[in-house]
């Protein structure tokens, strides 16, 4: 699936414990992460009494400059940058969340979501908790600040045992770093050390590039608690498996299209997952063409794999503009397909008279890859090929993926023979399930519910959350 059109950029979340510069390494850690969200971006910082926010809506390189930082003391800091599936694309929303309670000061930063949080929250109501956001992640943080609890780390166990879903979550005190991942382990969270600090990211990119060593994924299931000293040094890590055991259900998307190519996801790097399912897709879907065009940006590894196995070359066919925000000022005298164009354009030299397999890693709605075949077609391709890297969605999902509801889904409603003729391709071919779960070699430890619709937690909890969130202003793509 290109930048254009997304699931849903889930969020990324970055944490490091005992590193001087703590603000910095934040800000480079989420710099790394961008592709994960970019809606809104924060940074909270401690400097073993309190507690420093900083957060906006917008990309991390246009919130943090050199003066913001420095309002960011301290040798501990948590970061958080969000795109919104679930909860209104607001300020209010934006995190990480900071509460001051009776036990001090925290600050949590959440990648993914609860199925159970819509229950959860009217229990909070209804024992007097006020609310400030329409995301889950205050949620934890009022089950955190209403637990009598001797400590913060037992507070935070006790709040995991009572949350349903998927979260990778990293929560700052005054004393702590506390990092846990779902049972499930449904979105990816990695341990690091730079020097005598410890840190925590979504993935394995952001520790490249201050540097860090990549030590491990944090486990399914488990709870980190790094303690905090004063001088930043001498830090001390502590591991526990306090949530009960259950199946793993890793989300293939994140190999599919989340991951940066140069990530190590699920302890397998996405641009071997993605060659590999390039290569499967020419297997199973052979076409007589010219040459390969990708869909920037997610389905360039997945061409390259295409090539190799098909013998077609690969060629650059469609040039992406990469200084596009998230909005733009439309002309007032309508322009087809103006909101492709203006972030993809066809290199017509390559397209013309030429025949063309487009790959990409999905269709959601199906709109934009029929605007993209439009213009590749206007361009004067005689022929396009659309070959996808996974199977159809059909179902919704419900663990921090932005996937639209079910009639929406043109994967859940039309044929795939349908599907062509509603895109314009001259054929489809989707990557089988059999196929997609061999690239990621592994056929048992990942979550595939969106192709499938078999759901590895309850189905009518799940819906009962998805309906909290239906009409909620949150941007959604037209794919």
């Amino acid at each position: 699936m290109s930048t254009l059109d997304k699931l849903g950029e889930e969020c990324g979340v970055f944490g490091v414990m005992s590193h001087p510069e703590a603000a910095r390494i934040v800000y480079l850690g989420l710099y790394a992460l961008q592709h994960r969200g970019q809606a809104s971006a924060g940074i909270v910082t401690s400097e073993g009494k309190k507690l420093y926010i900083e957060k906006g809506m917008g990309y991390v390189a246009d919130l943090f400059n050199e003066a913001r930082l420095e309002r960011l003391p301290g040798c501990a800091g948590l970061g958080h940058v969000r795109y919104p599936s679930a909860g209104k694309n607001t300020i209010q929303n934006a995190q990480p969340v900071m509460v001051d309670c009776w036990r001090g000061p925290l600050s949590l930063a959440q990648n993914g979501n609860l199925t159970n949080a819509r229950e959860l929250r009217q229990e909070l109501e209804r024992d007097g908790a006020i609310f400030h956001s329409t995301g889950d992640s205050e949620v934890i943080m009022h089950l955190m600040s209403r637990s009598r609890r001797n400590t913060v780390r037992e507070a935070f166990i006790e709040a995991l045992l009572q949350i349903r879903g998927a979260y990778s979550l990293v929560v700052l005190t005054p004393e702590y770093l506390l990092a846990a991942r779902d049972p499930h382990g449904f979105r990816p969270l990695c341990l690091g050390r730079v020097n005598d600090a410890y840190v925590v990211a979504s993935e394995t990119c952001a520790l490249d590039l201050i540097n860090a060593e990549y030590i491990r994924d944090v486990e399914p299931g488990e709870v980190l608690c790094i303690k905090n000293n004063k001088d930043c040094a001498g830090d001390a890590l502590e591991l526990q498996m306090p949530l009960p055991k259950v199946k793993s259900a890793f989300c293939v998307f994140e190999h599919i299209y989340f991951g940066r190519p140069d990530s190590l996801v699920f302890g397998r790097t996405v641009n071997t997952s993605r060659h590999e399912m390039g290569k499967l897709l020419a297997l199973e879907h052979p076409v007589d063409a010219d040459v390969v065009v990708p869909i920037p940006d997610s389905g360039v590894p997945a061409s390259i794999g295409f090539s190799r196995e098909s013998g077609i070359p690969l060629e650059f066919g469609l040039t992406r503009n990469h200084y596009v925000g998230r909005t733009f000022i439309e002309p007032k005298q309508s322009i087809r397909n103006f909101g492709v164009k203006v972030k993809l354009n066809p290199v017509r030299d390559i397209l013309r008279g030429k025949r063309i397999v487009l790959v990409d890693d999905s269709i959601v709605r199906g709109t934009t890859s029929r605007k993209i075949v439009e213009i590749v077609r206007a361009a004067g391709a005689r022929e396009i090929h659309m070959r996808i890297t996974s199977p159809p969605v059909i179902a919704p999902c419900y663990y921090g993926i932005d996937i639209p509801t079910r009639h929406e889904l043109i994967g859940s409603t039309k044929s795939v023979e349908e599907i062509r003729e509603h895109i314009g391709a001259d054929t489809l071919g989707y990557l089988s399930l059999e196929s997609t779960l061999r690239a990621v070699d592994d056929r048992d430890r990942y979550c595939s519910a969106c192709f499938t619709d078999n759901y590895p937690t309850e189905v009518i909890t799940l819906e009962k959350q998805r309906n909290l969130f239906i009409d909620d202003g949150t941007d959604t793509d037209d794919r």
